[in-house]
């Protein structure tokens, strides 16, 4: 591994001004983070006859933390247009926690069969033998790069996990799990070196998600002159812990916890910033031939003490914003609030304002872009595309979901139809109907011993 130091570099012109009030003056359009480019009648087609795929992930947002999902106080207004323009998923899964939703995103297997299956599995990372979405859609033609939180593997050039080695022909961010809540890092990956950063660990110094967001306007200006069709990753950090931000912005004023002020920021600037991507995607003559697919990896974090290294020790807690929009549980829980989460899509020439009640989850991307880009899917995938969804057309169910969180204790759960069980500890399996019953309150186990069986059936065989 190499590296090189870059001297201390103010905070990227624009970009907190457009996410908060009074953070900075701006030297993009000013629009970017009240209105989102209106997608074109015409079907994305992109390079080559395949279309672009923009994919937004976000760090703990929780799904009522978003205006199309109900938030009354928290701004979202890039989101929400987006919704309004595009297709809401109201029934989008991820997995308890950061680590193992990016394995099952990139390989289309859930957590029985990922090789990530916990946070304390992402020291170890990907295997060479894993075939993720930029290795698929690569194999197709596409230029594939990923900005922001890999998450996954050790910290060295060259290991099977590192993104370059999995299919990624441009990346810049975090490779380690850990670090990358370090907001103001003293350094960061570009490619297979390192970029040193001087005078860091203080908020007046470097912000990575700024340099995220400048990353991936670069990677798109330069897709821009190529004749090929490009698949890219933005994972921003936000809003996950520490709950500190650059500026407080709208909320500078709020009689709020200092932490709850930190977190509504991150929230809006997190949103500022796909409206900057938007834009770009518009600027450069990208928008109607790509598809731009948005979603959270986990439910709403409660956390703060304990990342403190830019003494910042500020609890945030998930009830005071309804982080996760009346459901059961946050991050870390099999709950609904712990794993339904937030996801948003626009596909150029296709009605917008639609809503897709088929439960989705982010074990079904790597199908769905490989059937969008016309790339040879691979098989024994636990995800289905959901490409005719994105369509407006029927969409394929499937049989069953299966999720696990394996910290402390094994908890799971299986949803399959209207039903969801979870069991806990290995304790009994609880059943919750959540065609009638959402926010899993009450336990009807004991009136369908039938289901109980299946969804006990379904859970061996989801980790055999």
């Amino acid at each position: 591994m190499t590296s090189r130091t870059l001297p201390r570099r103010s905070v990227l012109s624009g970009l907190a001004a457009t996410a908060v009030a009074g953070t900075a003056a701006t030297t993009t359009t000013s629009s970017a983070a009240q209105a989102v480019p209106a997608p074109s009648s015409r079907a994305p087609r992109g390079r080559k006859g395949r279309p672009n795929i923009l994919l937004v992930v976000v760090d703990d947002l929780g799904r009522g933390e978003v205006g199309a999902y109900g938030q009354q106080v928290l701004q979202t207004p890039v989101l929400d247009r987006l919704a309004a323009d595009g297709i809401r998923f109201d029934q989008a899964y991820a997995t308890p926690t950061c680590a193992p939703t990016r394995c099952s995103l990139f390989t289309g297997q859930h957590t029985g069969h990922a090789t990530v299956k916990t946070n304390a599995d992402a020291g170890r990372g990907l295997s060479r033998d894993d075939v993720t979405i930029p290795e698929v859609l690569g194999r197709a033609g596409y230029r594939t790069g990923l900005i922001g939180k890999w998450g996954l593997g050790p910290e060295r050039a060259g290991q099977a996990s590192h993104p370059t080695e999995q299919g990624f022909d441009r990346f810049f961010g975090y490779i380690n799990q850990s670090h990358c809540h370090d907001y103001w890092p003293t350094y960061l990956w570009d490619d297979e070196t390192t970029v040193i950063y001087s005078e860091n660990h203080t908020r007046n110094a470097v912000y990575a998600g700024t340099l995220i967001t400048e990353q991936a306007l670069a990677f798109l200006d330069d897709a821009a002159r190529r004749d090929q069709p490009f698949f890219l990753d933005v994972s921003y950090t936000t809003p996950h812990a520490p709950n500190v931000h650059i500026d407080e912005g709208p909320y500078g004023d709020q009689d709020w916890p200092d932490g709850e002020k930190a977190h509504a920021a991150q929230v809006t600037w997190t949103d500022a910033q796909v409206g900057l991507l938007l834009e770009r995607l518009e600027q450069r003559g990208l928008a109607d031939d790509t598809v731009v697919v948005f979603v959270s990896d986990n439910g709403p974090h409660e956390a703060g003490a304990n990342y403190d290294y830019v003494n910042a020790a500020v609890p945030h807690d998930a009830d005071f914003f309804d982080s996760n929009g009346g459901l059961r549980g946050i991050k870390r829980d099999v709950y609904e609030g712990g794993i339904r989460v937030p996801m948003i899509a626009r596909v150029p020439g296709t009605p917008g304002g639609r809503v897709v009640t088929e439960p989705i989850a982010v074990w079904d991307l790597l199908p769905t872009f490989a059937e969008l880009g016309r790339a040879r899917t691979p098989r024994g995938l636990d995800g289905i595309s959901f490409a005719a969804a994105l369509q407006g057309r029927a969409q394929r169910a499937h049989d069953h979901l299966y999720w696990s969180f394996d910290e402390g204790r094994f908890d799971e759960a299986v949803r399959f139809g209207r039903w969801k069980a979870v069991r806990l500890g290995g304790r009994a399996v609880e059943l919750y109907d959540l065609e009638t019953d959402e926010a899993e309150t009450t336990d009807v186990a004991a009136q369908h011993p039938d289901l109980v069986r299946r969804a006990e059936q379904l859970m061996a065989q989801a980790v055999a």
